[in-house]
């Protein structure tokens, strides 16, 4: 019987047997190879207030069953989909996407949190070679900034935690601050975006301190917590004289697939949306396979089998790496 992860209570973690619906004719079904978890998305549904809860972010599966109306889908590929923390994966064949050839399974997986920020990548007015800041060095800002850098932005980190900075440091990025760098005899009202990761209320305010006239900044760090004293009037001075676009980072903002340029939609007033949350994972899983992200040394992968000893570890921040991969390979199906 397939299992998974399962939230049935606030801070209550357990692998849980799980039945599958008949296949539709869309989709396809197969054994799942990982999963990836979503450190701060996972514990902040742990600590809410509707239960059960069944987490997870994204998933690699081997394909076993196609449905009838699956065209270009075969037994054996490896599909990436936003797939729950579950020993088996059903998903209609159109949100799935193959995996270039010799990809790992695990370096997969890490184009599902790369999504998060490719949508402020692709609806920026900021432009390649404009100054970009970004606050928070954990896993989505880490990615960011590496996104923004492949596009050719200059990119600046700031983070406060030592650890965090030094592996920032180590993946290439050149310019990482241990603070806003207010003082800088060269950034202070020239930056085009800030896209804050930390969900810290003094990193946006301090932020939008930095960008010049008509700036960004764009809130993808969800702000669980009030963490300051900061009043709204701290915030709303900066970003009115500063004629700044303050915005919400949400990626769902985009829709899942992009459509094709038709002129007599785009004449009757339709959105032909040539970007898409899949067509971004597409890109991140092309510059993945190019080894564009450095990742060497920071994906932990662990077994699924004890949930409660894994959120323990993530919430203690026990886990050194900011990637954590689980492997359900002895997992019985």
């Amino acid at each position: 019987m397939p299992q998974e992860i399962l939230f049935p209570a606030r801070n209550s973690f357990t692998l849980a047997p799980c039945t599958d619906a008949p296949l539709a004719p869309d989709e396809i079904r197969g054994r799942t190879l990982c999963t990836l978890v979503s450190q701060g998305t996972e514990l902040g549904w742990a600590n809410g207030d509707d239960f059960p809860i069944r987490p997870g972010y994204a998933a690699v599966f081997r394909v076993d069953e196609v449905g009838p109306a699956v065209t270009g889908v075969r037994p054996g590929a490896l599909r990436f989909a936003m797939g729950p923390h579950r020993s088996v994966q059903t998903h209609a064949a159109a949100l799935t996407l193959p995996l270039p050839d010799g990809m790992a399974p695990e370096t997969a997986v890490i184009a599902r949190l790369m999504g998060v920020s490719m949508t402020t990548l692709m609806t920026t007015r900021a432009r390649p070679g404009d100054p970009v800041i970004v606050t928070g060095a954990g896993p989505v800002g880490f990615l960011a900034a590496h996104l923004f850098r492949i596009g050719g932005y200059r990119v600046t980190v700031v983070d406060p935690d030592p650890g965090r900075r030094t592996m920032a440091e180590q993946s290439g990025l050149a310019d990482v601050r241990a603070a806003m760098p207010l003082d800088d005899a060269e950034l202070p009202g020239k930056v085009a975006l800030i896209v804050e990761c930390s969900g810290h209320e003094g990193a946006v305010r301090d932020g939008c301190r930095m960008l010049r006239r008509d700036g960004e900044a764009v809130l993808i760090g969800v702000p669980w917590r009030k963490l300051t004293d900061i009043s709204a009037h701290d915030l709303l001075d900066v970003v009115f004289n500063g004629l700044i676009t303050l915005r919400s980072g949400w990626e769902w903002q985009l829709p899942l697939l992009g459509r094709d340029f038709r002129w007599e939609e785009l004449l009757a007033g339709y959105n032909n949306a040539p970007h898409s949350i899949f067509g971004g994972f597409e890109r991140a899983l092309r510059w993945l396979a190019e080894g564009r992200i450095p990742l060497d040394g920071l994906v932990r992968v662990r077994t699924p089998d004890d949930p409660a000893a894994l959120y323990a570890d993530i919430a203690a921040r026990r886990i050194a790496e900011p990637f954590i991969v689980l492997d359900w390979s002895g997992v019985e199906g």
